[in-house]
């Protein structure tokens, strides 16, 4: 899911967005817990530690076997089953809590959304009067959309409106009463609540937007629909605002449709949530309102992109390839979980299976710039220099007019020439790069390096890694790299300050370690050289670099650079070692 709309949601309610949404947290694993099973308990514990939803499940299980009242394995087993999406067992198990006598979150969240699955408003209304943390956003919210399955608007706009007037929660009260009231079928309250002076945390949630533009159309305002969506989204290629774009360009009235009950708009409160917490909560707590989201609403595509990304980031690639691949193929976000689902079966272990999806992906949308970039970067990435270079080709191909935002594509494309020897054309793309983003510094570094270890263009060179310094001073690359032309133009002294700098800022990069050695052994530093460059061969450098780096260990970087015909070392006053 793109950073800058769940940065939109978690703009809603600030940094205590958790208190807020639910409580304190949810439950730990003491370390002592016994149990009639120890071995699984501790399974069941080093499975949960690591997000690893199914092991953690079925250990739980297996403990709770031996020790079936053990509300710490019960707590246990109803989070891993809510992180795989399992909401039955984990409800039964909630229940079982709940007749123990135990106050417990993540049992509570369970019983709710079993509770909403039934469609039980009654039961709903009960259950967040009693929840884990009285007074929370979530209980406010649902208890209102219960009310709204009631046929009772006039109570639900009551609490929506009691949590539109609360600090922190002002947004989430207004979009959700929103929402309500176009479901409804009020669309003129609506639009009220969405054009009204207090709405502005919502103009940066892509969801309102969306949902206000729909609203207009209703209101056979396409034209102001259109004007809403060009001011808050720029013109790149976005295929759910190009189609409704298109739609409202022709005249069509444009159904209301991001929810149309009581049910959909709790589906809306846990997707909501989840977003919101975004980076405020840990993943974990983040991935429970999402599976509450997708189950129960399964077929809503966004919430299924968010469960991904979620289990991805917590590195359960397995069942974030398992979510992606159930968005359907006539999906207008169908690229993006293709290519998160690449990403997961990349991060498996299985190169060329994620490489195969992305195949598939760049066939079946032959005219996706962006389906041809993501098999570009994956070949790249795997070092398929000529295959990426080709990929290149083809969505620069798709452009028609480059435009500022395009310099990544020529930049990439540029570096595959580089790799395949190619330095004419490499020079060619880096040079549209910046004629696109002038002071780009990764294009400025990588250029003017590309010139410096080629011994060609050494003051053009100089200039453009001084260029990349002054934009980002705290890059250890970029540093190496200016540090790296003083010592190609033998001004070994002034390559000394910055290499070390480049050394501090990255420690263990056996690249910027060996030329820090370089450095000390050009300066007539010869045993500090020499310790830096066991430094370097100790960091795993690419096998034809540790090889250089051993003969200059065992005859120096003059005989070195002799062996290979290089330009000798220019003669300076040697510093005595310490």
């Amino acid at each position: 899911m793109p950073s800058p709309m769940r940065a939109a949601y978690r703009r809603l309610l600030g940094t205590a967005l958790i208190g807020l949404v639910l409580g304190t947290g949810l439950p730990t694993l003491a370390q002592d817990s016994a149990t009639g099973d120890a071995g699984a308990f501790l399974a069941a514990r080093t499975a949960a530690s690591n997000s690893d939803y199914l092991a953690a499940a079925a250990w739980f299980s297996r403990a709770l076997m031996s020790d079936p009242g053990n509300t710490e394995l019960l707590e246990g087993a109803v989070l891993s089953n809510i992180g795989l999406g399992e909401m039955e067992p984990a409800a039964r198990m909630a229940r079982e809590l709940r007749d123990l006598g135990v106050e417990s979150e993540v049992g509570y969240l369970a019983l709710l959304i079993d509770a909403i699955r039934a469609e039980d408003y009654a039961a709903v209304i009960d259950l967040s009067a009693k929840g884990a943390k009285q007074g929370a956003v979530l209980d406010g919210l649902v208890t209102a959309w219960a009310e709204v399955g009631l046929g009772r608007m006039s109570e639900a706009a009551v609490i929506f409106d009691r949590l539109a007037k609360t600090k922190g929660t002002e947004a989430f009260g207004m979009f959700h009463k929103a929402i309500a009231l176009a479901s409804a079928g009020d669309f003129e309250g609506a639009n009220a609540i969405f054009a009204s002076g207090d709405a502005g945390a919502l103009q940066m949630m892509r969801r309102a937007v969306l949902a206000h533009a729909r609203i207009l159309s209703q209101l056979e305002r396409n034209g102001d629909a259109l004007a809403l969506l060009d001011q808050s989204f720029n013109k790149d290629p976005d295929p759910e605002i190009d189609d409704l774009r298109r739609r409202l360009s022709a005249g069509e009235p444009v159904p209301f449709n991001l929810v149309t009950d009581a049910k959909q708009g709790m589906a809306e409160v846990f997707y909501t949530l989840a977003m919101a917490l975004g980076q405020e909560g840990d993943a974990t707590h983040t991935l429970m309102y999402a599976r509450g989201a997708q189950v129960l609403r399964p077929e809503q595509v966004e919430t299924a992109l968010l469960v991904a990304s979620l289990l991805e980031e917590q590195k359960q690639h397995e069942l974030a390839i398992e979510v992606n691949a159930t968005v359907p193929a006539d999906s207008s976000a169908f690229h993006i979980a293709e290519i998160g689902r690449a990403e997961a079966t990349y991060s498996a272990g299985r190169k060329e299976a994620a490489i195969e999806v992305l195949q598939g992906l760049a066939r079946s949308k032959p005219d996706m710039t962006i389906a041809h970039v993501a098999l570009a970067d994956a070949y790249r990435r795997d070092e398929r220099f000529a295959e990426a270079r080709k990929a290149y080709d083809v969505a620069i191909g798709l452009l028609g007019t480059p435009k500022r935002e395009n310099w990544p594509l020529f930049f990439s494309r540029g570096i595959c020439a580089e790799r395949l020897n190619d330095f004419e054309a490499s020079v060619a793309d880096m040079r549209e790069a910046l004629r696109l983003n002038p002071e780009q510094p990764q294009v400025l570094n990588y250029l003017g390096y590309s010139y410096v270890d080629r011994g060609e263009n050494l003051d053009e060179a100089l200039g453009m890694i001084e260029r990349a310094v002054a934009k980002e001073p705290s890059s250890g690359y970029i540093i190496d790299s200016l540090a790296w032309a003083y010592f190609r133009l033998g001004r070994y002294e002034d390559a000394v300050a910055p290499m070390e700098q480049a050394s501090l800022l990255e420690p263990v990069d056996p690249i910027v370690t060996d030329h820090l050695g370089d450095v000390y052994w050009a300066v007539g530093r010869t045993r500090e050289a020499e310790f830096q460059w066991h430094r370097a061969l100790s960091y795993g450098p690419a096998e034809k670099d540790a090889a250089r780096i051993r003969q200059k260990l065992e005859k120096g970087l003059d005989a070195v650079l002799e062996s290979e015909g290089a330009k000798p070392l220019q003669p300076v006053e040697a510093q005595a070692n310490p």
